[in-house]
């Protein structure tokens, strides 16, 4: 896909009346400022990036990989040098600065912590290599510790502990000598499930308690929902869509997004006609449906995406949708169950029903739901991948 082809790259600031988040009054905290990166001068890893960050944000960059938000993490803690543009921290540029002089803390999805060393020395490790009094470090350490709920284990070594209590101590470590901003690539990957969910609660909590600024880079959207002020959905080296956990679920902008940020349903059809905010789509294999017009012409294929829990097994309502089905199947999850649901045309929707729903395979229904709770969107928008120089 050539550079040019794939149009401009959203150009995203904190400061924009819908953005969300916290209110940087004026200039981010952290600054991109026409950021590109290339490896070998021909695709692009990142490309036109533009993203403000407020002071005390905490800022998830989402996307699948290869989708350039990693890459951007890197450039802003100083391991990668952006192809052109320019990246500030407080107002100056950090571009040649190298990642010691940044005053950033890390922390990694593989803890990087010295199994030499006991859990006091590797939490002090920042401080000694800033020449910090004994005294201090002492103080900072234990601090550091209470924190994260590990004084007790001051002394052991890393092999010592637990997958989540070394996460802890790399927490402990990144926060130990007070940075103003603090980068997380991916810190709850190697954690099981129900680690992970304890420790994204972790992560929040100490976030609210000192209004650091964080720059957190994951592919779970579970974690960015959860935890973010704002979340940048990255796709093809840039940004999708830029906004809170709420904008993103609620309000996709695009057919990826909508399919990247929770469950979706996507329906394949063609614009019959476009009215105000509405369009009519016309669903491949039969049947149409009621919804809102996001960027289709008349005429033009489209994709039509519908949550499952926006979806009723009831008649419609006055001017929504009602379609014919057939049940093919459930899924039970305890607390509610997915109904998987065939359309007359051949295409599968899935419904969100409660727990006592009881229906076998083959029993008819109809499934309906509101023309708002309906997105359409182009169905020729890309999908992902670096972008090329080559052609141009």
């Amino acid at each position: 896909m050539s550079r040019d082809s794939a149009g401009p790259a959203p150009e995203v600031n904190v400061g924009s009346p819908n953005a969300g988040g916290p209110n940087p009054g004026g200039r981010g905290f952290v600054e991109f400022v026409d950021v590109e990166k290339s490896y070998d001068g021909r695709t692009f890893a990142v490309t036109r990036l533009n993203l403000s960050v407020a002071r005390g944000e905490f800022l998830t960059l989402l996307g699948p990989s290869g989708s350039g938000k990693t890459t951007t993490l890197n450039m802003l803690a100083g391991f990668e040098r952006p192809t052109c543009g320019v990246i500030t921290l407080e107002g100056r540029s950090v571009d040649r600065l190298p990642p010691y002089e940044r005053n950033i803390g890390m922390v990694f999805q593989n803890y990087a912590l010295f199994p030499h060393m006991s859990v006091e020395e590797n939490v002090a490790f920042p401080l000694s290599v800033r020449n910090t009094t004994k005294a201090d470090v002492a103080s900072r350490v234990g601090r550091a510790l209470d924190m994260v709920r590990l004084r007790q284990f001051g002394d052991r070594r890393p092999a010592q502990l637990s997958g989540g209590q070394q996460q802890r101590v790399a927490l402990a470590r990144a926060l130990v000598f007070e940075p103003s901003l603090v980068l997380m690539d991916e810190p709850l990957g190697a954690l099981d499930k129900k680690l992970r969910e304890h420790m994204q609660i972790e992560i929040k909590q100490l976030h609210t308690m000192l209004g650091v600024t964080i720059v957190y880079v994951t592919h779970d959207q579970s974690e960015a929902l959860t935890m973010s002020d704002r979340v940048a959905v990255f796709n093809n080296g840039g940004i999708a869509q830029l906004g809170s956990p709420d904008d993103l679920y609620n309000t996709p902008e695009s057919s990826f997004v909508a399919s990247f940020i929770g469950e979706n349903n996507t329906l394949e059809g063609k614009v019959e006609r476009v009215s105000g905010k509405e369009c009519r789509v016309a669903l491949h294999g039969g049947g149409s449906v009621a919804a809102l017009a996001i960027g289709v012409a008349e005429g033009a294929a489209c994709h039509v995406a519908i949550r499952p829990e926006r979806l009723k097994l009831a008649p419609a309502s006055n001017g929504g949708n009602a379609l014919a089905a057939t049940v093919e199947g459930r899924i039970y999850l305890g607390d509610h169950q997915r109904l998987l649901a065939r359309l007359e045309s051949g295409q599968l929707l899935t419904v969100k029903v409660g727990p006592e729903a009881i229906m076998g395979n083959g029993e008819p229904v109809t499934v309906s739901c509101a023309p708002t709770d309906c997105r359409a969107f182009p169905a020729d928008a890309g999908t992902g991948g670096s972008i090329s120089k080559t052609g141009e």
